[in-house]
């Protein structure tokens, strides 16, 4: 099988590129990516020299490259996109050119192609925020809160209509927050662990309270994987860990394991429209394609402590380029 991934050089895109080409060795793989800010082909150094991969700098916004990759392959796996909320807030329109324009575009030439599977990986952020109780279920209507969840949820309704309309084989998945080895350090806990181990201070939002649900990469990984051989035609799958943390548990917890003292924590102003409560349910996941994760939240936060503090060239060299702004 020939798959398209879109998206490859990210964080989520290059450990399920790892996956794939670990467990399906005669599966070949093309991975589009544009390499913004976020991506990095240092991530997949390892994989590099594997003969069924192939790196294309490009972007899904470019219809004649979209147009000719889709042509080539099987399946389509999009990764791709503007992922981080507070630079939606300061600047959404890239956000709905990518995310949504992005994914028409390759909508469109997956259905052109007549291509056997368009796996959307989406968030559980397009469901909004809950408060005390409850879980994100598949039938959650939509109500995102930010720019970013707003232009995932665009998608999401796109891949639907592409569906409903023109019968395009998609499916869709919607994850938790992941954590875990190569994740670009705007994000919590590359973040923090960096701060702590340089001793300096980890901002915390708000009250601290916020809660999410974290996913290890690869549960995440091999739960998209179940999903594009058995998932059924048409359908939405929800993708958690089961691990719901705050955000100030996950902050001491890091301090706790780095040694350091909670005087690093600094509270700072809460974001605009910030999501108080993410939790998902992944019974439908677990019920009918048989995947749950493996890995608890002990011994992801381990890995990812010990994977960082051992690849601090990987984030130095990242610190070095221009455009990381955090």
């Amino acid at each position: 099988m020939k798959l398209l991934v879109t998206g490859g050089a990210g964080f989520i895109g290059s450990c399920f590129i790892r996956h794939i080409l670990n467990k399906y060795p005669d599966y070949k793989v093309i991975n589009l990516d544009i390499l913004t800010y976020a991506g990095n082909l240092a991530n997949l150094k390892d994989i590099e020299s594997n003969p069924n991969y192939n790196f294309i700098q490009g972007d899904i916004c470019d219809k004649k490259v979209v147009m000719d990759l889709m042509s080539q392959v099987d399946c389509c796996l999009n990764f791709a996109a503007e992922s981080h909320v507070d630079r939606s807030i300061t600047g959404p329109e890239i956000f709905v050119d990518t995310n949504v324009k992005g994914t028409l575009n390759l909508l469109e030439a997956a259905r052109q192609f007549n291509i056997h599977r368009y796996l959307q990986v989406s968030t559980d952020e397009v469901y909004g925020t809950l408060g005390k109780t409850g879980y994100f279920m598949e039938t959650t209507p939509l109500a995102p809160n930010s720019p970013y969840s707003a232009s995932k949820a665009s998608a999401d309704m796109l891949v639907r209509a592409y569906h409903e309309t023109f019968n395009v084989p998609v499916l869709t998945t919607r994850c938790s927050n992941n954590y875990g080895p190569y994740q670009f350090p705007e994000k919590l806990l590359p973040l923090f662990i960096n701060n702590i181990l340089q001793d300096r201070q980890v901002p915390v939002y708000g009250d601290g309270l916020n809660v999410r649900d974290w996913l290890y990469v690869y549960d995440h990984c091999s739960a998209i994987d179940t999903v594009l051989h058995k998932g059924k035609i048409g359908d939405v799958y929800n993708i958690g860990g089961n691990n719901e943390k705050t955000n100030i548990e996950i902050t001491k917890l890091l301090l706790k394991e780095l040694n350091k003292p909670e005087s690093l924590i600094k509270y700072v102003k809460d974001r605009l429209g910030h999501d108080r409560r993410y939790a998902i349910d992944s019974s439908k996941m677990q019920n009918e394609l048989g995947w749950q994760p493996s890995v608890t939240f002990e011994e992801g936060i381990q890995l990812t402590i010990n994977w960082y503090i051992g690849n601090q060239q990987w984030m130095k060299n990242i610190q070095n380029r221009k455009e990381l702004q955090v």
